[in-house]
């Protein structure tokens, strides 16, 4: 299955949504949103930036989050996505100082 394949799905179930459901959301056709969220989910189709863009946000997670390299850095990416800005920035000195220790 490809990457956005199985990130699309693992975040819709995560999200506890419908297909039919994330594609209304997401802006897409009530009378075809249930299908067209499975050919994106089965990687038979991927969807255009801009509805990349509407599930990402339907789905609280980054966009990024749909292509990161691997699982750790989806997870990552997905985690710190839902941080209030404060804690974003305490984050970034805390990898910044494991990165380059003093």
């Amino acid at each position: 299955m490809p990457l956005f394949a199985r990130r699309l799905k693992a975040a819709r179930l995560r999200s506890n949504l419908s297909q039919e459901r994330l594609g209304i959301e997401a802006g897409v056709e009530e009378f075809s949103a249930s299908a067209r969220i499975n050919q994106y989910e089965r990687g038979k189709h991927t969807p255009d930036a801009l509805t990349s863009t509407h599930l990402a946000k339907v789905l609280d997670v980054p966009l990024s989050y749909f292509w990161a390299a691997d699982e750790d850095e989806a997870e990552l990416l997905r985690l710190y996505h839902r941080l209030e800005v404060r804690l974003r920035e305490q984050v970034l000195r805390s990898v910044q100082d494991l990165v380059n220790p003093k």
